[in-house]
């Protein structure tokens, strides 16, 4: 008899600011939502690693790896986690063309801001 081996889809993968109140209460509703195609990351609790970004840039911008290795920044790896829940359709008009330079404009301003106020 012939074993047939079974591959196992990777997950996407978020990595967030841990000690970031409004981070970690986004991804504490995230983690409730998603399907098991997310995994939920601290920054501040991985190891170096030479295949991520260094960690003063992952703390500027969230950041998302896609099970098929690409790295998407800020809306676009916010959208992207959202697509693991049944919310993901809500989010989605952000990333329209008339609408995502203003998003990604008032996104950098807000991650600016949140990185100078927890790390000054």
């Amino acid at each position: 008899m012939l074993k047939t081996q079974q591959t196992v889809a990777m997950p996407d993968t978020l990595y967030y600011d841990g000690q970031c109140p409004l981070c970690s209460k986004e991804m504490d509703k995230l983690g409730t939502l998603c399907d098991g195609g997310l995994e939920l990351r601290d920054i501040h609790q991985l190891p170096a690693s030479d295949t991520l970004p260094d960690r003063e840039t992952l703390l500027r911008t969230l950041h998302l790896r896609t099970a098929d290795g690409r790295l998407l920044t800020g809306i676009d790896a916010n959208v992207a986690a959202w697509q693991h829940t049944r919310l993901g359709p809500l989010w989605a008009w952000l990333r329209w063309p008339l609408i995502r330079p203003c998003a990604d404009f008032f996104y950098n301003l807000w991650a600016q801001r949140r990185y100078r106020r927890l790390y000054p």
